[in-house]
């Protein structure tokens, strides 16, 4: 008998995977939910062999979905290159590039790099994701992902990396607290403080966590924004205290009542790396795009 499985299978099944739920793979996939299950279940029947463990917190690949992720994963590269191959004759084909970041990289960096190559490559789509940096490092090893932009403090192995921007984390304040006119200031002066935030499942935020609970802290947040803009606005009115990237600080400065105060901690002044698995196998189109970011340092 044979097998078929078609790309909207092959992306499904691949959405689900990254994101470890066939709820959010779905998501991904613009997709009902009882849709996105009935053609994982269609898959596994056709296949003969479980792909997903089901699990109350969301699923976990069996041997067989390791192998079918691999797989699907290299189809993919295979269309991406096929696109990139044709676009110049048939303009119709869309061109796709998978970019992770972190929160600085996302919030400071990308947004005119990308406008700017967006508005230039109308055949090119860009899926652009916010990701803790070891994530990203993982995610271009398994080949989920093309391009990522992550923290030098993570390990990036056998990847390619080309440094990209500089990402210092500063404390930002009302000018009034009684902190605001230090120099430096160290992380752990500030974990027992009132914070201000960005929304859950922020890089950035995890990133503070994660620090925090090495010392024995967990942070205490008054508030969570979707910007630092917004946050900023709150450390004026002096609900609580923020730590972001000196970027986006130094910018709300000019229009707000707050200081911004470097971290000294080692960890807060960062060199961001952009990492590929190989610049050579990657498409055209993605060549393009990071060559485009390399040359805005």
């Amino acid at each position: 008998m044979t097998t078929r499985l078609d790309l909207s299978d092959l992306r499904l099944f691949l959405h689900v995977a990254e994101t470890g739920s066939i709820t959010a793979g779905a998501g991904r996939s613009h997709l009902a939910l009882a849709s996105a299950s009935a053609r994982i279940r269609s898959m596994e029947d056709a296949l003969g062999v479980a792909l997903l463990l089901r699990e109350r917190r969301g699923v976990q690949l069996t041997e067989a979905g390791r192998a079918l992720l691999h797989h699907a994963r290299t189809v993919h590269q295979q269309m991406d290159r096929m696109r990139d191959e044709l676009s110049e004759y048939a303009h119709g084909l869309k061109g796709h590039i998978r970019l992770l970041g972190n929160t600085a990289a996302i919030s400071e960096f990308l947004p005119d790099a990308l406008g700017a190559f967006l508005a230039k490559n109308p055949y090119i789509d860009i899926d652009l994701e916010e990701r803790l940096s070891h994530e990203i490092v993982q995610a271009i090893v398994d080949g989920v992902a093309d391009i990522g932009i992550v923290a030098d403090s993570v390990p990036t192995g056998s990847l390619e990396t080309i440094s990209f921007r500089q990402d210092r984390l500063v404390a930002v304040l009302p000018r009034k607290h009684a902190l605001a006119r230090r120099k430096a200031l160290q992380f752990a002066e500030l974990m027992d403080k009132n914070f201000i935030g960005l929304s859950n499942g922020s890089a950035l935020q995890e990133h503070l966590a994660g620090h925090a609970l090495r010392a024995g802290k967990r942070l205490q947040y008054r508030v969570r924004l979707r910007s630092f803009d917004g946050i900023c606005r709150m450390v004026e009115r002096d609900v609580g205290i923020a730590v972001i990237p000196e970027t986006a600080a130094l910018r709300c400065k000019k229009n707000m009542e707050i200081n911004c105060i470097p971290l000294s901690d080692p960890w807060a002044k960062r060199q961001l790396l952009i990492c590929v698995r190989s610049r050579e196998e990657l498409p055209g189109h993605t060549r393009q795009l990071l060559e485009q970011l390399t040359e805005l340092k």
